[in-house]
């Protein structure tokens, strides 16, 4: 019988669902790392949240085979000296389009509209007006064409947005009028009224907007990042920011996370920061369960050499 760890806080939740499908496995079931049984050393798949599968919990699980994130994201697990190099990765792609397409949205109408300010004044009892800038006409620049890219462009194209992306990996996609390589990035940037990161972090990409690329941006432009710290600057663009050359920013994940009390980007008036929450959802078992049972049906049929779309370890 094939043994499955589960941890998450939904664990029970997919622990039934798979259950129900799968009556040949054995699950265990854990809410955190610190939860885990020690009926569960014997697993040989491990399923959670990239991030919370520590490696503390991978050294307890000398029997894995195959691991299988329920994010896109697997930095700490590519980066793992605690998985052995047979152990098979996947993960939860093209599920967070809805989810990360409007977290940039809210981001950017925010920005665009000084909510914060709106909001302030209307708690103080002000009435102040002013000419509200609208999205419909407006320049919008993805760094990363995967399918996050792909769902935000046909929101931003509702909005009556024209739509521009970069990257090495395709020349067109649906949704844009315009695709750069890598190497035009500045070039892009300073076409866009907003430039969205929406890249996988690796040593390629560390700091692939720099200040150069914050510097070719428009005056009074927006920066909006839901990918990954280490793709941009921070050091550039809290420049950027405290000049006025950037009109705002929207970060949703940092160099260093959770974000310090006392980041500079804390506090500023043109700055949201929200707490890397880009991913998550109100629907999320849903949106993941099918590409689990999928994945485990595979498994059980052709073990980990059958699992679709393993992810390449360095």
């Amino acid at each position: 019988m094939t043994e499955i760890l589960i941890v998450d806080r939904d664990a029970a939740t997919y622990g039934a669902a798979l259950a129900a499908r799968f009556p040949q496995i054995r699950l265990h079931l854990a809410p955190t790392a610190d939860d885990v049984p020690e009926a569960a050393r014997g697993a040989e798949v491990l399923i959670g949240l990239a991030p919370y599968l520590s490696e503390g919990l991978l050294a307890r699980l000398p029997a894995l085979r195959w691991v299988h994130a329920l994010t896109t994201g697997l930095d700490n697990l590519l980066a793992s000296k605690m998985l052995a190099p047979e152990v098979v990765l996947t993960r939860s792609r093209g599920i967070h389009g809805p989810q990360m397409s409007e977290l940039a949205i809210l981001m950017m109408l925010a920005l665009a509209r000084d909510f914060r300010r709106m909001l302030a004044e209307g708690d103080a009892g002000g009435w102040n007006r002013w000419p509200q800038p609208v999205l419909a006409g407006r320049r919008a620049c993805l760094v990363g064409l995967g399918a996050i890219a792909e769902a935000l462009a046909a929101r931003l194209n509702a909005f009556g947005m024209e739509v521009s992306g970069v990257s090495d990996g395709r020349s067109t996609a649906p949704g844009f009028s315009r695709i750069w390589p890598r190497a035009d990035l500045a070039t892009a940037a300073a076409a866009a009224d907003y430039l969205i990161v929406i890249l996988p972090y690796t040593p390629e990409t560390h700091h692939v907007v720099n200040a150069d690329v914050l510097a070719a941006m428009p005056a009074g432009s927006i920066l909006i990042n839901i990918s990954r710290g280490g793709c941009v600057d921070e050091a550039a663009l809290l420049a950027a920011l405290q000049s006025g050359h950037l009109g705002g920013a929207g970060l949703d994940v940092f160099a260093v996370e959770p974000l310090p009390a006392d980041s500079p980007f804390r506090g500023l008036p043109n700055v949201i920061v929200t707490p890397h929450i880009g991913g998550m959802s109100d629907t999320y078992v849903q949106q993941a369960l099918p590409i689990v049972a999928g994945h485990i049906a595979a498994y059980l049929a052709g073990g980990a050499a059958a699992l679709p779309d393993p992810v390449a370890r360095r």
